[in-house]
């Protein structure tokens, strides 16, 4: 299984980090196929927020097949306007079992026309912005992450790593997710 995360610059460190770090852990603990990897637009290094360079392991060139997609947040303002950007995430959801969005990436998923009438969150300080830029997303506030089909969406930053916990129930079961955040000695917060 093929887990891509989809970084650019100003992306929020922990929206990507904490996904891959669930997911990682998880692999390594059951031993299991996911192969997961960051892709960027382009092939150079990614200045995440803070000047935290990251080299990615993709573009979008050249990545395999993408059965899992997370679109982190971050500064995400000019990756909505970018075209190619929200053309290469509207064709590479419609072929993912599941697509994600921690934090700001719900804009993202949104000006591709992904969450049409989905019920949806994003970080506290967007949910106004989301609902008024985004008038055909039901979105929600007070929840870590929103599950709705294929989509689940989550708040900002940390709940990233919440809603990635989640996933590995979903693709593997709940004994492997709590294994998971007990070997990152993280306290999983369960409900959405």
């Amino acid at each position: 299984m093929n887990i891509g995360i989809y970084i650019y610059d100003n992306a929020e460190v922990l929206d990507f980090s904490g996904p891959f770090e669930v997911l990682s852990t998880a692999k390594r603990l059951e031993d299991n196929n996911w192969n997961i990897f960051l892709v960027a637009e382009e092939c150079r290094i990614i200045q995440a927020r803070g000047g935290f360079p990251v080299q990615p392991h993709f573009t979008f060139d050249s990545h395999p097949d993408i059965d899992i997609l997370i679109v982190v947040g971050g500064v995400h303002t000019e990756e909505v306007k970018n075209s190619n950007v929200v053309s290469w995430v509207s064709q590479v959801a419609s072929k993912s079992q599941r697509v994600l969005s921690v934090c700001t990436g719900a804009f993202i998923l949104a000006e591709a026309n992904l969450l049409n009438g989905l019920t949806v969150t994003t970080h506290w300080e967007d949910i106004a912005d989301l609902k008024a830029d985004y008038p055909a997303l039901n979105v929600v506030t007070d929840r870590r992450w929103v599950s709705d089909g294929k989509y689940i969406t989550s708040g900002g930053i940390s709940a990233g790593i919440d809603m990635s916990l989640h996933l590995v129930t979903e693709l593997a079961n709940l004994d492997l997710a709590e294994s998971t955040a007990n070997q990152m000695e993280y306290q999983w917060q369960k409900c959405t």
